[in-house]
């Protein structure tokens, strides 16, 4: 039998009155155990009609790594890591979405590259009912935070593979960057 999770979105304790509503996203599962192989009993749709988010399946896209070098490094290993994260949407068909988190990572030691990894994992997501401002607060911190995981294990494998010691990136709460975002006028992902 097939897994099923869900994420439903609903307004906060305001009831999405006030400017800044907080939506409260809570994992629905069916037909899953859990650690102790106790069946879950599936939760009861109460609302049909509200907002879904709804993961479909996650994957990696697209990943390379660059060691120019190769792990040759003169003298310490102390190099500079650079992170860079950048989130995109795509339609699939329907309501479904891909949305794909892209890691760019890149380690130097004064001048010189050590290695340059990049990822782009991403994720199908069914996206029904959301209200434009709930679309765009999924794309900037829902989905990336569902996907970021999987791209830290990739990037953190590719550069072991590479030769060099292992590097775990740190985590990265996408709610505080997207409000930043938010706050610096940048342009949000745009419902497609």
């Amino acid at each position: 039998m097939p897994r099923v999770a869900s994420i439903r979105c609903s307004p906060g304790i305001d009831g999405g009155k006030s400017r800044r509503s907080r939506f409260q996203f809570t994992l629905q599962t069916q037909g899953r155990s859990n650690m102790a192989n106790e069946q879950i009993p599936p939760v009861p749709d109460s609302n049909a009609a509200s907002a879904q988010l709804v993961l479909q399946g996650v994957y990696l896209k697209d990943c390379s790594f660059e060691a120019p070098q190769g792990p040759r490094a003169n003298g310490e290993w102390n190099p500079q890591i650079s992170l860079d994260l950048n989130t995109s949407v795509n339609p699939i068909g329907g309501d479904v979405r891909e949305v794909v988190l892209t890691v760019t990572v890149s380690a130097k030691q004064a001048e010189q590259t050590l290695f340059l990894v990049e990822v782009k994992q991403a994720g199908a997501f069914l996206m029904q009912g959301l209200a434009s401002e709930e679309f765009k607060r999924a794309v900037g911190t829902v989905c990336p935070g569902v996907l970021f995981p999987y791209a830290r294990a990739v990037v953190s494998h590719l550069v072991s593979q590479g030769g060099f010691p292992q590097l775990l990136l740190p985590p990265v709460n996408f709610d505080a960057l997207y409000a930043s975002a938010q706050n610096n006028g940048a342009p949000s992902p745009t419902r497609n």
